[in-house]
């Protein structure tokens, strides 16, 4: 029972504090990368600087930070339930609050659209740039405004949805260890020079991790179109037609989804660090992306999550009601 009244307070927590300024130095996310960096940089010196040798060096980093981030949040939570057990349970509340995104997410994509409104196209690529990855310097309007639709597709999963549903399956140490993969894929998970093997074994845990989540994600996305009354129809369609039209198996996924409820197309070629990626398009962009579009994915957004929360406290329920309540 107790993972459950965590989870619905951790979510209540991100929706009320999000990503307090005050936090950030000692984020479990910020200290994940400094760990990963850290292992980075050791590992590469341990192994030969071949194909084999950088594979077998980023294999090993990704179980370390898998296994020893569950392992550790694990002893921590066991530790505190020892010496006070409402301390185990603040601390797991808290983890619960800081691996959700649902404010932030918000609030930093919101952004976009009052940079476009107020402060003119420059300041809007500014501020796109903080939530994506891509090169935003030579971004268009409608290609800033599409960034930032993207963004929040693809952090609907990866954000909410997907630490929310290990949370309330495993508990914090399972929430935080999907977290740490997560983590890795964006750090390491990139197809060039310096990665394309040493980065491997971290996206493809990434891609296993997700698996799942993407899907669900997706689905909840076109219930919350519904909600909205955005084109439900239309993203199921768009989600069936394109959502393996992505490189990746999961980030079409709600971007499909996405598209087809604001009668958009998102995706498409894209420069990263100065490298054209040649991605096809996602939807069929019967509209011109407005600012608007923004507003539409953050309600979509909002109401996914609160769909995600019910969804997993139900699974949490169910599990509790079929084993006589005898999950701790």
């Amino acid at each position: 029972m107790a993972i459950l009244t965590e989870g619905l307070c951790g979510f209540g927590l991100d929706l009320l504090l999000g990503d307090p300024e005050w936090l950030r130095k000692i984020h479990p996310v910020v200290l994940m990368g400094k760990c990963i960096t850290a292992l980075e940089k050791l590992l590469r010196g341990c192994f030969p600087r071949t194909q084999a040798g950088e594979r077998a060096a980023g294999m090993l980093l990704a179980v370390l930070m898998a296994v020893g981030t569950w392992a550790f949040s694990a002893a921590v939570l066991l530790a505190a339930e020892r010496i006070w057990k409402p301390a185990a349970w603040v601390l797991e509340t808290i983890w619960c609050w800081q691996c959700l995104a649902v404010r932030d997410l918000k609030t930093e994509t919101l952004r976009v659209r009052t940079a476009l409104d107020e402060d003119g196209p420059e300041a809007a690529r500014k501020a796109v740039s903080r939530i994506v990855g891509r090169d935003t310097a030579e971004l268009s309007r409608k290609a800033v405004i599409r960034a930032a639709v993207e963004t929040v597709a693809e952090n609907f999963s990866d954000g909410i949805v997907a630490p929310m549903l290990y949370f309330f399956l495993g508990g914090a140490p399972l929430a935080l260890c999907y977290k740490a993969i997560n983590t890795m894929d964006s750090m390491l998970g990139y197809k060039n020079k310096a990665y394309l093997w040493f980065g491997r074994a971290a996206a493809k845990l990434d891609d296993a991790a997700n698996f799942v989540p993407s899907r669900l994600s997706a689905v909840i996305l076109i219930l919350a179109a519904w909600l909205c009354r955005e084109d439900a129809a239309q993203a199921l369609a768009v989600w069936r037609r394109d959502r393996r039209k992505h490189e990746s198996p999961n980030s079409g996924q709600c971007e499909a989804a996405m598209a087809g409820a604001l009668q958009l197309t998102l995706c498409g070629p894209a420069y990263y660090f100065g490298e054209l990626h040649s991605k096809p398009w996602i939807g069929d962009g019967i509209r011109t992306p407005e600012p608007e579009d923004i507003v539409r994915a953050c309600r979509m957004e909002t109401a996914g999550s609160f769909l995600a929360l019910a969804l997993s406290a139900a699974v949490r329920l169910a599990g509790l009601i079929c084993t006589g309540w005898g999950i701790p």
